[in-house]
């Protein structure tokens, strides 16, 4: 039950990547630690979002400005002895997807003003963690995350293009737990750290000035317990540091007087709590319920959403006394938002939402 529920809990709370903060695709967990034995786990997810806005002046619509994305995630747990544990972890955990459809009429005057805009922002990161279980139930971890990053990034509107380097460099991750086994209960705290990227950069086609950005610290607090025979109730929250979070250019800083490409105004605390029960020994379920706070005021025009609500549906198959199969179905209420377009205009970005899905086969060993 206990192991079942690590699993089916993470990928019910990530199915089709999280949507906290417009750029976040993993939560971080470090449920692979919990695993008994040894341990190896695949997962993929895909989230599909329908957002778009109106351009009061023209009365014009941006249609769908963010396309559907895919995640994998890998996850390695080695049991080194009675007290120590050993986990590799490969997962992405930022990301962007935005593409603004272009001009439908051929008008500039009657298309949405940034119709034609395009941006990304590619990831990828293995973490490596070590656990020390100590008297008590408790048990102390951390480690080292190796992070890469790049973006891009076209603005037809401003005649501007950017892109970036794609730079590797290094963050940790510090944490405690504790455990009541005979109950299925364990709290979990995380911390991780900030890790900076200085990026050599690509303007309108010729080399610029150097910039960085800080992919942001953010804090765990993952828990279960069992409530009943065959039944737990789980959850997490998560802050996130997203004021540290800065997108720069000088180019475009100079042609904007002084703008972000994307900045935020506020960090993000993310709420997720659920429960999950076991029906037979093969099958087990759970459902989960999000929550992210709306901020209110304006955002970037390249992430258009402002909090969000969920419910997540997952499922785990116990194939084999070694294989579990888990899947899990996401449904996310995006946060209406308001952006900002010359001449100083509000746009509106209401009514949006997603479908997120995803799959993870764990090997016990």
């Amino acid at each position: 039950m206990k192991r079942v529920m690590t699993s089916m809990a993470a990928l019910a709370i990530g199915a089709g990547a999280a949507h906290a903060g417009g750029v976040e695709r993993s939560t971080q967990s470090v449920g692979i630690l919990f695993e008994q034995g040894n341990y190896a786990e695949f997962s993929v997810g895909g989230f599909n979002p329908d957002v778009s806005g109106t351009y009061p002046l023209n009365n014009s619509n941006s249609g769908d400005m963010a396309p559907g994305y895919g995640t994998v995630s890998l996850g390695y747990k080695q049991q080194l002895n009675d007290q120590w544990d050993l986990a590799v972890i490969f997962d992405q955990p930022v990301g962007a997807k935005v593409n603004y459809p272009a001009g439908a009429t051929g008008n500039p005057l009657a298309d949405y003003p940034i119709a034609g805009s395009k941006a990304s922002i590619k990831s990828s990161a293995v973490t490596a963690l070590v656990r020390y279980k100590m008297p008590n139930n408790v048990s102390v971890y951390g480690g080292l995350r190796s992070e890469s990053v790049q973006g891009h990034v076209t603005l037809p509107a401003l005649g501007y293009s950017m892109s970036t380097s794609d730079e590797t460099d290094f963050g940790y991750v510090v944490g405690a737990a504790w455990e009541k086994p005979e109950i299925a209960a364990r709290v979990a705290l995380t911390y991780n750290s900030k890790i900076e990227h200085e990026f050599s950069v690509t303007e309108n086609g010729s080399p610029s000035a150097p910039f960085s950005t800080t992919v942001p610290e953010s804090v765990n607090l993952e828990f279960q317990t069992g409530i009943a025979k065959d039944t737990l109730v789980m959850g997490s929250v998560r802050w996130v540091h997203w004021k540290q979070f800065d997108i720069t250019p000088l180019g475009y800083q100079m042609a904007t007087s002084g703008d972000s490409l994307v900045d935020y105004a506020n960090n993000t605390i993310t709420y997720n709590i659920g429960l999950g029960r076991r029906f037979t020994d093969q099958w087990s379920g759970a459902i989960m319920f999000g929550y992210e706070k709306h901020q209110g005021g304006t955002v970037g025009n390249l992430g258009p959403t402002d909090g969000y609500k969920s419910v997540s549906f997952a499922a785990s198959y116990q194939a084999t006394d070694n294989i579990k199969i888990t899947g899990g179905l996401r449904y996310v209420d995006i946060g209406d938002a308001k952006t900002t377009l010359p001449p100083g205009v509000q746009t509106d970005f209401s009514g949006n939402d997603g479908w997120g899905a995803g799959l993870r086969v764990g090997v016990s060993f």
